[in-house]
């Protein structure tokens, strides 16, 4: 009888324990993505989501070198994305978009690995020899199908009716791991206020 109480006590000090470490995680994430507070005298760059708009996840074709026509399931999912939208052919707002997202990757340094550069393309594919020579890494995927509609409806900074095109060519979309919208930013700003509000993203988040 003393071993199984000597058991019991045990297995509460260790649930007590878990619980000391995982509430103030659970507590962090729910107030960050479930509500509107944000901590004081925080300044955002971008046009912050608040609460983070989920995204429909979509499989897409990858029309990059390395997996052209493979499948995407899992697209926008597991890692920080930053994500453009636009035209295939890639138009000097285009080429200047890419520009910025890949040297604000670079700039994380050490957390370069947990985000991935995606393009989704919604027309004239592509400018391949540039995105061959210029972007190495990047994920290249085919939006052109009825079946990405859902997700480019809600990338769009306003009403979310209003569906992604290529009119919008010098935004740039901030996901999260969990696939859902946290920021908006305007590629022809100062791109060190983009690669500050990364730092301050992957700081606070512990996934992906």
């Amino acid at each position: 009888m003393s071993d199984l109480s000597s058991r019991a006590r045990n297995l509460r000090t260790l649930a007590l324990l878990a619980a000391l470490f995982l509430l103030p995680l659970v507590l962090a994430f729910f107030t960050y993505y479930g509500t509107a507070w944000r901590p004081a005298g925080r300044v955002n760059h971008g046009q912050l989501f608040t609460p983070a708009r989920p995204l429909p996840a979509v499989a897409l074709p990858r029309i990059d070198f390395e997996h052209a026509g493979a499948s995407e399931p899992s697209a926008l999912r597991g890692k920080w994305s930053l994500v453009y939208v636009g035209d295939g052919d890639c138009t000097p707002e285009c080429r200047e978009a890419l520009y910025v997202m890949r040297q604000t990757r670079l700039a994380l340094g050490n957390d370069m690995a947990r985000l991935e550069r995606v393009f989704l393309v919604t027309g004239n594919c592509c400018a391949r020899s540039f995105l061959a020579r210029e972007h190495a890494g990047l994920i290249v995927l085919d939006a052109r199908a009825p079946a990405a509609q859902p997700l480019l409806s809600e990338l769009s900074p306003g009403p979310r009716a209003a569906p992604a095109t290529a009119a919008v060519t010098r935004t740039l979309y901030v996901v999260d791991p969990l696939g859902n919208l946290v920021m908006s930013y305007d590629a022809r700003l100062d791109p060190h206020g983009l690669l500050e509000d990364l730092k301050k993203l992957l700081r606070l988040s512990h996934i992906g």
